[in-house]
């Protein structure tokens, strides 16, 4: 590690300390948000974002299925919350565009019951045919809408780990995504070994990783700890992006503000005492590790609301909203 980096972590280890400007990084690195598509906003929803240096956001609509074995994906392009539909979709875009913030378009999937969508998988290989089929209908439709509103990149699908061994089937599904988009591309693959296995990053644009790595075994790691953690991490990455010629980026990232909540980050239960300094913790080790590879282009934090709490410092959730780990975000994003 540089020494310009001990300083910098210094810095953000005292909350009455001045934040010290964090190492520049070479032009196109992603600086960007996870946006939640939530009730109806107009453009000063989006204004914070500026000021934090974000020139991304990602947005997630939804495709529904009605199990993990079900052959059927369906969508509705016009019902539910209005920032997960169509118009909502293009307006938040269009907001976001006049503040010079691009946006990356990520459908996901959502199975009945709250199950993971990594775990669909079909039985027969006719079975396989009736779902891809049917999931290029959905995704069909949300690279028409991203070329038609100048979306600038597209996620082709996320977390869908039983499904992307099936190269020749994603493939074909690329192939017809490139037709009618012309923006860049990106698959985002889970943490755990499935960026390694997908068959099809040449023909992507670049490699997207859901970062829910587990970062600790107890419940109030050191920031040493954690970023010793990133090790290993970083070099299956780095080795990931020599082999394929791809750029690596976060396209979620996130960690809670509670105790313990390095074990599992993926987790949505919120349990352990609040602790907001564990939060600016991970996210500075994460920087540390990351941010100046060159091969490394950028993340996604999980996750930005359009209307944050009055108080993040009583909140044990994802969102860096008014905690100490904002202050770390934004030294590295807004450093140029």
């Amino acid at each position: 590690m540089k020494p310009r980096h001990f300083v910098l972590a210094a810095a953000f280890a005292a909350l009455s300390a001045p934040v010290l400007a964090a190492p520049s990084v070479p032009a196109g690195r992603m600086h960007g948000v996870c946006w939640e598509g939530a009730s109806r906003i107009d453009a000063t929803n989006l204004a914070p974002l500026h000021e934090l240096g974000v020139d991304w956001i990602s947005q997630t609509p939804f495709g529904w299925a009605p199990s993990l074995t079900s052959t059927e994906v369906r969508y509705e392009s016009s019902g539910g919350l209005w920032g997960e539909t169509d118009d909502g979709l293009v307006k938040t875009a269009a907001w976001a565009h006049e503040l010079g913030i691009k946006t990356l378009l990520k459908p996901h999937l959502w199975v009945r019951h709250g199950e993971w969508p990594g775990d669909i998988v079909m039985a027969t290989d006719d079975g396989w045919k009736q779902w891809f089929a049917s999931y290029e209908s959905f995704i069909l439709h949300y690279a028409r809408l991203a070329e038609a509103n100048g979306f600038e990149a597209l996620a082709i699908g996320t977390e869908l780990g039983k499904t992307t061994r099936r190269t020749a089937e994603w493939k074909r599904i690329i192939g017809r995504v490139r037709e009618v988009y012309h923006g860049k591309l990106t698959y985002c693959a889970n943490w755990n070994e499935e960026p390694e296995h997908v068959g099809f990053w040449d023909d992507l644009d670049f490699i997207g990783v859901q970062a829910y790595y587990p970062l600790a075994e107890v419940d109030r790691p050191s920031k040493r700890q954690i970023a010793a953690a990133w090790i290993p991490v970083a070099t299956k990455l780095a080795s990931l992006s020599k082999r394929t010629g791809k750029s690596i980026v976060f396209t979620e990232v996130g960690f809670k503000s509670h105790e313990g909540s390095l074990k599992e980050p993926w987790q949505w239960e919120t349990k352990g005492e609040i602790d907001v300094d564990l939060q600016r913790d991970a996210f500075a080790a994460m920087f540390e590790t990351f941010w100046t590879k060159p091969w490394f282009g950028g993340m996604f934090v999980w996750k930005w609301h359009p209307s944050p709490r009055s108080d993040g410092r009583r909140d044990r959730d994802f969102t860096p909203q008014g905690k100490p780990a904002l202050s770390v975000i934004k030294a590295y994003y807004t450093a140029r």
